[in-house]
């Protein structure tokens, strides 16, 4: 059972500063069903749809018994590419959804059944049949796959090839060297809440509830794919139950609600099943990693070379970033990192927590472990000593890096001293024994943002800033941030987010949230702080300041700003059936400021156990044939769950750095995620000495290396 700290509830009456562990403010209505999520609203006259998905890997549309199904009692519409309206382009090809009888993956939608009730949508989805000109799909990524390119550029913006020095001469001369493959599979996000939407078209303008991370993005693209003035477009997303990422940008669910309310005249509520999460929801691509050290007999680096592969689909170009932190990590002269990409018949990938991260750290912390191995250097120290003194990528000065402070916390609290580094010898009973460790890096930055604040007469305050709260505690902090700038307790300010007509913000996500909303809720506060402090009167309808931080952005310093983490893992191997446990995992983390130390614990925590589940359960298994992953609901696609951890122990340093934004946070959502499946890898190595490069690690792939129980 996972065992966190209980930290005690704190008076929200009272004035609390940030990194106070107050309670979740809407935490009551969450779990007392007050807090309604977009698919429990109900508009009168509210009409249900479901959408159907194509049953071939790649084909055209030839026909179908539409007028049949459409003739079914209760059903007022069913919609393919020859009723839905024309999309303009919104830069993502998965949204142009209904534009054409060409079908590009097996799961895409080809169709919504609109009608009374949610039982006669999903009866007469069940009863619609297409007729194919049926393809043959291209699904199985590998390194040699003659589609393979190298993108403009990667997810997010980043550079697709780097180098330095020359890492092929400096294989070939230095004492020691690491040239392995780690592959990490498909992975999906299963938050609790399914992305669901419920979309009103009425006098000219679209008003939706949506399950997303970030209501300006959606509506922007909204009003790009029907062509409608912005002002004519309101997004709300005010409970969200999970995303992960897979809620980031506007999905096919939230078009096809709009198009199925513009059809129809009346609202439409749609929602994913469980199953169609599986593709239709963005995943985390499958990647392939080679990674190449070099280092003399001390373990100090001289080539650091990380070769990403990764897939797309065919209808929009999506490259995780696998290489990308890798760039950042470790010193060394010689340095080489690359992306390439493979346009399949598969759904297109999209961000999930840590993106390119989670992969790319699993990858290189796993291959500096193995050099501490064939090295016998304790993998701890070996880490210390490839600390660099500036950005190793950019030359830039860090912003704060105090990475090696984790590591050396982190051992201290796991008990690593006096560790046996031979592997495959401690036994506990049935059960082998080893532990491990993990580096973690992920950026810290910041996005455009807007707030508003209002001193209203009687000493109340009004924040109005287009935050998501998608279970990491963006409401709770948002209101401390702004009851600690205006000096009054947490009960006199009345916040409002998740809306598009607020200020425009960015998505909760990229650990960047925080950050940039709380950089402009920060600023407005101040302003308005020094307008009454001046004797400025407060009118009836109250004294109204909005900012944006976008030139304070643009004034920031030339520094790498990055969080850091440290994990430690202690795994246990059965000996006859191959079951791997862990029973506690320690995490130590320096990510500046912590703004409330309730929701970071829980942030920290959630990510590990995240990691843990990448490392030993998720596994998107694909069907070559059919050109679908098998396994798509939580009967045969398993998430780490209470029983799989013993024990998390959380701790952040008390980290001081003066180039962030205001409130000095580096943003936690998915540091905890990095770091945490290359330190389990690590840890059942060392606990059998069999080395497994391909997650998951499953008893299949260590029952033929283990020794006999006896």
């Amino acid at each position: 059972m996972t065992t966190i700290d209980v930290v005690t509830p704190v008076d929200t009456s009272v004035p609390t500063g940030l990194g106070a562990p107050v309670a979740r403010l809407e935490g009551r209505d969450k779990v007392t069903g007050a807090a309604r999520y977009s698919y429990e609203h109900t508009p009168e006259g509210v009409l249900y749809g479901w959408i159907v998905q194509s049953s071939v890997t790649t084909g055209t549309i030839t026909g179908s018994n539409r007028d049949e199904v459409l003739a079914m009692p209760g059903v007022r519409d069913v919609i393919t590419h020859e009723q839905a309206p024309h999309l303009e382009d919104a830069e993502d090809g998965e949204l142009l959804v209904l534009q054409s009888a060409d079908v590009a993956y097996r799961g895409q939608p080809v169709a919504l059944v609109v009608a009374d009730t949610f039982d006669t949508a999903r009866e007469a989805a069940s009863a619609l049949a297409f007729d194919y000109d049926e393809g043959r799909g291209d699904v199985v990524l590998s390194t040699d796959h003659p589609s393979l390119y190298a993108p403009e550029t990667v997810n997010a913006g980043f550079e697709t090839d780097t180098s330095q020095g020359d890492v092929d001469a400096a294989m070939a001369d230095s004492a020691v060297t690491i040239d392995e493959t780690y592959e990490t599979a498909a992975l999906f996000n299963s938050p609790m809440e399914p992305h669901a939407t419920v979309a009103t078209w009425a006098d000219g303008e679209l008003d939706v509830l949506d399950s997303n991370q970030g209501t300006s993005g959606v509506a922007t693209t909204l009003a790009t794919l029907f062509s409608l003035d912005p002002s004519a477009v309101r997004v709300r997303a005010e409970h969200v139950g999970g995303g992960f990422g897979s809620k980031g940008s506007a999905r096919p669910v939230v078009v096809l609600a709009s198009i199925g309310a513009m059809l129809t005249g009346r609202p439409v509520k749609v929602a994913y099943t469980r199953q169609m999460m599986f593709a239709i929801a963005g995943y985390r691509t499958p990647t392939i990693s080679r990674v190449r050290l070099a280092a003399d007999s001390e373990g100090h680096l001289s080539a650091l070379s990380h070769e990403a592969y990764s897939h797309s689909s065919t209808l929009q170009e999506f490259t995780e970033q696998t290489a990308e932190p890798t760039r950042h990590l470790w010193a060394a002269p010689s340095r080489l990192m690359t992306h390439r990409l493979a346009r399949l018949d598969v759904p297109t990938p999209r961000w999930m927590r840590a993106p390119g991260e989670a992969p790319g750290i699993y990858a290189v912390e796993s291959a500096m472990d193995e050099l501490a191995s064939k090295l016998d250097v304790d993998p701890v120290e070996l880490r210390v000593r490839n600390e660099p003194e500036v950005d190793p990528h950019t030359g830039q000065p860090f912003s704060s890096r105090h990475l090696v402070d984790c590591l050396r916390r982190g051992a201290e609290l796991f008990g690593w001293a006096g560790r046996d580094p031979r592997q495959g010898v401690r036994r506990v009973g049935r059960w082998l024994v080893g532990t491990g460790v993990a580096a973690a890096t992920y950026p810290a930055s910041v996005m455009p943002a807007g707030a508003r604040v209002t001193a209203l007469p009687g000493g109340r305050f009004e924040v109005g800033v287009n935050a998501t709260d998608i279970g990491q505690g963006a409401r709770t902090v948002m209101a401390q941030i702004a009851a600690s700038e205006l000096g009054v307790p947490l009960d006199l300010v009345d916040l409002h987010i998740a809306d598009s007509r607020l200020p425009t913000a960015g998505v909760a996500g990229g650990s960047s949230g925080t950050a940039s909303w709380g950089w402009a809720v920060t600023k407005a506060s101040r302003q308005v702080t020094e307008l009454l402090a001046q004797g400025q009167p407060v009118p009836p309808e109250g004294l109204e300041v909005v900012v944006d931080i976008a030139e304070d952005i643009a004034a920031m310093s030339d520094h790498s700003r990055f969080a850091y983490g440290a994990q430690f893992v202690e795994a246990r191997v059965d000996l006859d059936s191959g079951e791997v446990v862990v029973p506690r995992m320690v995490g130590v983390f320096a990510a500046g400021r912590i703004m409330n130390a309730r929701t970071a614990r829980s942030q920290f925590v959630g990510g590990m156990t995240m990691g843990l589940s990448m490392a030993l359960h998720e596994h998107g298994m694909l069907d070559p044939t059919q050109g679908d992953y098998g396994n798509h609901d939580f009967a045969t696609y398993h998430v780490a769950s209470n029983a799989d951890v013993g024990s998390i122990e959380v701790e952040w340093l008390d980290e001081q750095d003066p180039h962030l934004a205001p409130m000095g946070g580096k943003g936690i959502g998915e540091i905890g995620n990095v770091g945490a499946a290359a330190a389990v890898a690590n840890a059942v190595a060392h606990a059998t000495g069999i080395r497994v490069r391909d997650l998951p690690i499953q008893p299949d792939k260590l029952l033929a290396g283990l020794p006999t129980r006896y």
